[in-house]
C-alpha cells in the first residue's frame, strides 16, 4: 500500500517539474523568438527601406517598436481572434458528423453491392462516358 503511494506522490510530482520546465522553457523561447524577430525586422528594414524609398536605417529597439506597432495595428499573429470562428468551426463539425452518422449505417451494404451491380454499373457508366465523348 505504501509503495502504491509514494508512486501516485512520485508521478505528480513528476508531472509538476515537467510542466514547470516546460513552462521555463517556452517563456525563453518567446524571449529568444521576440529578439530575433526584431533582429530580423531590422535586418530587412535596413537592407531594403534606405535603397528603396530613401529612408534611414533603423536601430534593434526602432525595429521592435516597429513590430510592437505592428501587432497593435494589425492584429495578433495567429492567436485567438474571437468566438465566431470557433462556433463556426464547431457548428460545421456537427452537421458533418451529423451526415457521416447516417451515411456509414449503409455501409455494410456496400461490399455485396459492388459484387452483384457496383462493378458492371461502372462498366457502363464508363461505355457511356466514352460515347458521349465520340
Amino acid at each position: 500500500m505504501e509503495d502504491h503511494l509514494e508512486r501516485i506522490v512520485k508521478t505528480r510530482v513528476e508531472k509538476k517539474i515537467t510542466k514547470a520546465f516546460k513552462i521555463f522553457f517556452a517563456i525563453i523561447a518567446a524571449i529568444v523568438f521576440v529578439f530575433l524577430f526584431g533582429y530580423v525586422i531590422m535586418w530587412l528594414w535596413n537592407w531594403l527601406m534606405p535603397d528603396i524609398f530613401g529612408l534611414t536605417q533603423i536601430t534593434y529597439w526602432q525595429a521592435v517598436g516597429i513590430l510592437a506597432l505592428a501587432k497593435i495595428l494589425f492584429g495578433s499573429f495567429g492567436g485567438h481572434h474571437s468566438g465566431s470562428k470557433s462556433k463556426s468551426r464547431k457548428s460545421w463539425k456537427s452537421r458533418n458528423c451529423q451526415s457521416s452518422k447516417n451515411d456509414f449505417s449503409e455501409w455494410k451494404y456496400y461490399d455485396s453491392y459492388w459484387k452483384e451491380e457496383g462493378e458492371n454499373a461502372y462498366r457502363e457508366y464508363v461505355d457511356r462516358k466514352k460515347r458521349e465523348e465520340q
